[in-house]
């Protein structure tokens, strides 16, 4: 058994490990000890093998062409990829935290709807229009986005300078740190300023952050929300719910 170390200590031995009981080697086929060897497996007459020589496939990683983390190249940190990425590691083991409830809001109208495909402005000023686009952001493993949009707006209406200070560092954490399964994608730039205004927390602090989340959204997001089975559905619903009444 190959025990590899982590975070620098050797985990300790197993004195009742169970005793190998398989086949022996020159049971197997030619083509079962290319898989075991394949594997890293060892062969219970063997010894256990050089560490040196372990390598997991988890431990390759691909070679960026920057670490820019924006989405303005075809790197691997781009939108897209970043989403793949989230896609496959919530499929596998669901990291983030429970989704809050969407805001109260009263039902919107036929007409309500209907303006929300003129402008995304008009989508983000109302509340109805924020839970539907934001429910279609779910389907696509991109919610943190309204998320801390909808983070950075409460952030501004806070006046105490304590919940100020709390606010900012909750928002860090949650979406902006690169430990985060919910960061987003900001440039460069971005990061630099809120690395300088972090020393000092204030309302609007990731006011740059927010703008660039609420762009990347409207260009990226928003034209296929338009095109979407989600609005095409309420717009096809409320259609009949008029005629009918």
């Amino acid at each position: 058994m190959c025990l590899r170390t982590r975070g620098g200590c050797r985990p300790p031995d197993f004195p009742h490990a169970n005793i190998y009981t398989g086949p022996i080697p020159a049971e197997r086929g030619e083509g079962e000890l290319a898989m075991v060897v394949g594997r890293g497996e060892a062969s219970p007459l063997s010894g256990p093998p050089e560490r040196g020589l372990i390598t997991t496939q988890n431990s390759q990683r691909p070679s960026a062409c920057c670490f820019c983390w924006c989405c303005c190249c075809s790197c691997s940190w781009n939108e897209d990829e970043r989403r793949r990425r989230r896609r496959k590691r919530k499929s596998q083991d669901t990291k983030m935290e429970t989704i809050p409830n969407c805001e109260a809001c009263t039902k919107p109208s036929s007409e309500e709807m209907r303006l929300w495909s003129q402008s995304f402005d008009k989508l983000m000023r109302n509340p109805a229009g924020r839970n539907v686009f934001r429910e279609f952001l779910r389907t696509e493993y991109s919610e943190e986005n309204m998320l801390f949009w909808l983070a950075c707006e409460d952030l501004k209406q806070e006046m105490n300078k304590s919940r100020v200070e709390e606010k900012v560092r909750s928002i860090y954490e949650d979406y902006i740190s690169i430990l985060s399964p919910k960061e987003v994608s900001l440039d460069a730039r971005v990061r630099e300023v809120i690395n300088k205004k972090i020393h000092d927390p204030a309302p609007h602090t990731f006011e740059d952050a927010q703008l660039q989340i609420y762009t990347l959204m409207h260009r990226d997001s928003y034209p296929r929300f338009l095109s979407s089975n989600i609005y095409r559905s309420l717009i096809h619903d409320s259609s009949r719910t008029s005629s009918e009444s």
